[in-house]
């Protein structure tokens, strides 16, 4: 009776612990952080092309007032 309550035991051992590995949440977290630093990447890029127009415009205005 003891060998089956201790296998029983080391079944239930074996099993929380392949039950509690790495499921699928870390990679799913690994997954979501990548597309947004690619998303994050794309938006400052915009931002940027967008900034260098805009600033052009500013030095022209400054330049007609002189």
């Amino acid at each position: 009776m003891k060998i089956v309550q201790m296998g029983a035991f080391v079944v239930a051992l074996a099993m929380s612990s392949l039950v509690l590995a790495e499921g699928g949440g870390d990679r799913t977290f690994e997954k979501m952080m990548a597309a947004n630093e690619r998303s994050m990447e794309q938006f400052v890029a915009r931002e940027q092309a967008r900034d260098s127009v805009v600033s052009n415009e500013k030095q022209d205005d400054k330049s007609k007032d002189l």
